[in-house]
């Protein structure tokens, strides 16, 4: 199912819905403008949740810009860290949920 051609038909996507698409696009894009946060810290955490989420498309994408604005590979294996870390914690103490 994963398939990077897939995304050529963002396009078509666009077409079917051109203002929530636009809106999107808009949004995507200022949340990953330079502010407080630099670029790198941004992708960064986007890969984590991209590996919580589980979206090869954006595991891949994110990736290749976090390494793009100066992430290393122990960086980014300190993220996937991370993201295995809170995604273990949830299951953990929603299992409390669970207990009498």
């Amino acid at each position: 199912m994963y398939d990077m051609q897939n995304l050529t038909k963002m396009k078509k996507l666009g077409e079917m819905a051109p203002e929530a698409v636009a809106a999107f696009h808009a949004f995507d894009k200022a949340a990953f403008e330079q502010g407080t946060i630099p670029l790198k810290y941004k992708e960064l955490m986007a890969v984590a949740v991209a590996l919580t989420t589980q979206c090869p498309y954006c595991i891949e994408i994110h990736a290749k810009k976090a390494k793009k604005a100066g992430a290393t590979e122990q960086e980014l294996a300190e993220t996937a860290m991370v993201a295995a870390a809170l995604r273990a914690g949830g299951a953990v103490t929603h299992a409390t949920h669970t207990l009498d």
